[in-house]
């Protein structure tokens, strides 16, 4: 069994001095390349509608993730509510947009994590935890002390910010970012996020400085490394040869991806065609192997 990246961490005392540095970016909320700079510890709010503590919608075992993550007993997936993204497609708009969910304590967020390993989780699978950082460092030294050792996922949109993502440097063992657009018109247009292909390339790059490319034991479950996720949009407006020559040319040529069809619309989507339509087959097609061309052959499904 491969020893988590985070249990070293720990044992140096250096979790300690992570958490106390991701409480203090919360005096003047800077996680993400929002920068809202609000006092989230005196639950003063910003972009993602979240103060202090932990806001969690659901936690359980997932079936439907990736197949190096899912196993025989699933990825133990935490989500988080509210996002630093506003997508306005969002197929989980209830969590995401509408704060769907119940502000927990941070003896609460370990527990669930013990309760998804005790289950038989493969992994611990943070969705949306980008603005939660701080209470998920601080769960995770009580579910250490608690016997947590699986690997941990950090699940995002990929609008992280540096900074934040060196605190997590030997914490997270693997990384699964979005990369949701090539251009910046239309990362504003759809998620209000103008510098979304900039702060995403960086963050990348960063992730995968950290943690490699994914590793598959001879089970096929991940153990470390970098799996991105790509949404194929109605139209290419995802721009998917850029994002995934991208990937190729500068991350890594054997980057783990999973070019995702199941874009249908959600939430205001009906409102901006051409995302008021599913994506045909035709064009799903014409992802993949537009993906191929530009270099990228570790597929999830392919």
């Amino acid at each position: 069994m491969v020893i988590p990246v985070y249990i070293k961490t720990y044992e140096s005392g250096e979790l300690d001095k992570r958490i106390n540095s991701a409480y203090e970016m919360l005096k003047e909320c800077t996680l993400c390349p929002r920068n809202c700079k609000v006092n989230r510890l005196n639950n003063e709010k910003g972009f993602c509608k979240s103060g202090e503590l932990p806001i969690v919608s659901s936690y359980a075992p997932h079936f439907g993730e990736e197949r190096p993550l899912v196993g025989q007993y699933g990825s133990g997936t935490i989500f988080f509510t509210n996002c630093n993204l506003g997508c306005i497609f969002c197929q989980n708009y209830d969590i995401s947009h509408l704060s769907d969910g119940t502000e927990i304590d941070i003896e609460h967020l370990s527990a669930m994590m013990i309760s998804l390993k005790k289950r038989g989780c493969q992994n611990i699978n943070f969705v949306t935890p980008t603005h939660s950082i701080p209470q998920i460092l601080s769960a995770l030294k009580i579910a250490i002390e608690n016997g947590l050792n699986i690997p941990l996922v950090y699940n995002t949109g990929g609008y992280d910010s540096i900074a934040t993502l060196k605190l997590l440097d030997g914490i997270f063992d693997i990384y699964m970012p979005d990369f949701k657009y090539w251009d910046g018109e239309i990362a504003t247009k759809f998620s209000n996020a103008p510098d979304y292909p900039e702060r995403a390339k960086e963050a990348l790059k960063e992730m995968h400085r950290q943690v490699g490319d994914l590793v598959i034991d001879n089970t096929g479950i991940a153990q470390k490394g970098l799996l991105v996720r790509h949404l194929v949009l109605p139209e290419n407006l995802a721009g998917t040869y850029n994002a995934m020559k991208f990937i190729a040319d500068e991350i890594s040529p054997d980057t783990y991806v999973n070019v995702m069809a199941q874009y249908y619309p959600c939430f205001k989507a009906s409102d901006y065609p051409p995302l008021d339509r599913r994506i045909t087959h035709k064009e799903f097609v014409e992802a993949i192997e537009t993906a191929k061309r530009a270099g990228i052959w570790r597929f999830d499904k392919y």
